[in-house]
């Protein structure tokens, strides 16, 4: 990692990472709340013992985790663009539902498209790529991969994104 972060602060590139509350939260339910991982609690679930820094929502914490991870050799001026977050619109009960969906990707816009940044970076908004555009209906894998989109394979919209 030292040698990939090295060459990012020398060439004053970005860190991209994939930020997947969804996965977080459906493999750990038990120690995880919905409403964390969708933006929607209304105090804060963590605060950082090490630190300080408290988290309202999952997206930051992991945002958070993944510059402490570069800060720790030596990545301090290096910024972070997710390449990647969403939650899945079906094949997974009552968690990968279109409400869910909604709440997920248009509260996640609203977040990064402010400037409120993380905990850890505050005061900048958070260059962020929504994963994906189509449901993958042939995709293989897990079910719950092809449910990833804001549209369906047809064009028609699965849910109303709110772009601010």
């Amino acid at each position: 990692m030292r040698s990939i972060v090295e060459f990012l602060v020398a060439n004053r590139s970005p860190l991209l990472v994939n930020i997947y509350p969804y996965f977080a939260y459906n493999d750990n339910r038990q120690q995880i709340q919905l409403d964390y991982a969708l933006f929607t609690a209304n105090r804060v679930i963590v605060t950082d013992s090490g630190n300080g820094l408290r988290y309202w929502n999952l997206f930051d914490a992991m945002t958070d985790a993944a510059y402490a991870a570069i800060e720790k050799v030596g990545g301090y001026n290096v910024d972070i663009v997710v390449a990647e977050s969403g939650w899945p619109s079906g094949q997974n009960g009552d968690i990968a539902t279109i409400p869910n969906t909604r709440t997920y990707v248009n509260n996640l816009i609203s977040h990064v498209s402010g400037t409120s940044g993380t905990p850890k970076r505050p005061g900048r908004s958070i260059e962020t790529y929504i994963f994906g555009l189509f449901n993958e209906n042939t995709k293989g894998g897990l079910p719950t991969e092809r449910h990833f989109g804001l549209y369906y394979p047809d064009m028609r919209e699965i849910f109303p994104v709110t772009f601010r």
